[in-house]
């Protein structure tokens, strides 16, 4: 993620050779670093508009990432000044939002506008497809989860270990986790540590097999711990929403995940740590096809109505096309 940050600021200020007065320049935040771009557009006479993705530096600070006072105190000035830049700022969610309004950014200054998915591309395949019958998942119900396992994320994704605990002896149900990233390591070594054959770990999948991949599953996965559930926005929810299979989220019940899966009844949540009714939820689900049917039918008509290119689109027009 630092490599993608750098690139597409290094990209950014190359762009800003070309900005004229009269000019609109987008910026998807974080990195926080693209508020030095910004301000030199806005010298050049070009309106800048910010599209936040993620709540820097709240979400260092709740992970622990970022603990030394001076450079919190430094990292939050930062952010005040980047907001102060922009002419517009786009936020994912109505909890950004608030996040923003708090810090004292006016409402005027912002709008919402969720992040979008091709509904084209990713869209319902049978769980009988080619990615199913070569990774052996046809006669399985899948829990998936496809994803960068990082630090924040690996606190949750342990929690799935410890339920496919109770699950070792059904050599029905399978748990998926698809991804690389710094903690899959300890992640593979505490699934061995369980002896869990019910666990299956593969490396990310070319991005053309996606839909068949994720299709493949019975039930999607995502994990959000707690200092991330009202800050992140997960871009997979929308994805696995979009090929019509039931999500069952890991989160606090206030999150925005919650929030979204309550709204389009196109999931259920749980709090990672209360791993008996986890356990019940999983039961559920395995023994009700028509549930899940109907969750993952939901999920996917909920996408096309208010998350599909075709929607969101035009209200980033309306935003960057300034009368």
């Amino acid at each position: 993620r630092l490599l993608a940050w750098s690139i597409y600021t290094f990209w950014s200020r190359w762009v800003l050779r070309r900005v004229k007065k009269g000019d609109v320049l987008l910026l998807r935040l974080p990195p926080l670093l693209l508020g030095l771009i910004a301000k030199k557009a806005k010298r050049k006479g070009a309106r800048v508009v910010l599209s936040v993705q993620d709540i820097h530096p709240d979400l260092s600070i709740e992970s622990g990432l970022l603990r030394n006072k001076k450079l919190i105190q430094a990292a939050q000035k930062m952010e005040r000044w980047i907001y102060a830049q922009a002419d517009k700022i786009v936020v994912i969610s109505q909890g950004f939002l608030d996040n923003l309004a708090r810090k004292g950014v006016s409402s005027e200054k912002l709008v919402v506008i969720p992040n979008w998915v091709n509904t084209e591309f990713l869209k319902p395949f049978p769980k009988v497809n080619k990615i199913a019958q070569k990774l052996n998942l046809v006669n399985k119900f899948v829990l998936m989860y496809s994803g960068t396992i990082t630090l924040s994320s690996y606190l949750t994704l342990e929690k799935i270990l410890e339920v496919a605990v109770n699950f070792r002896e059904d050599p029905e149900i399978l748990f998926v986790i698809v991804g690389e990233g710094l903690k899959k390591p300890d992640l593979v070594r505490k699934a061995a540590n369980l002896h869990l054959q019910n666990v299956l770990f593969l490396p990310f999948q070319p991005y053309k097999s996606l839909p068949q991949l994720l299709s493949a599953s019975d039930v999607l996965l995502v994990p959000l711990d707690q200092e991330k559930s009202e800050l992140s926005v997960p871009s997979k929810l929308y994805n696995y929403m979009a090929v019509g299979r039931p999500i069952l989220g890991l989160t606090e019940s206030q999150s925005e995940v919650a929030q979204i899966l309550r709204h389009s009844e196109g999931g259920l949540t749980v709090l990672p740590e209360e791993q008996a009714e986890l356990g019940r939820v999983i039961s559920a689900l395995r023994t009700s096809p028509a549930l899940c049917r109907e969750l993952g039918q939901k999920a996917r008509l909920f996408v096309e109505k208010y998350y599909s290119h075709e929607v969101v689109l035009p209200q980033y027009e309306a935003v960057l096309v300034k009368n």
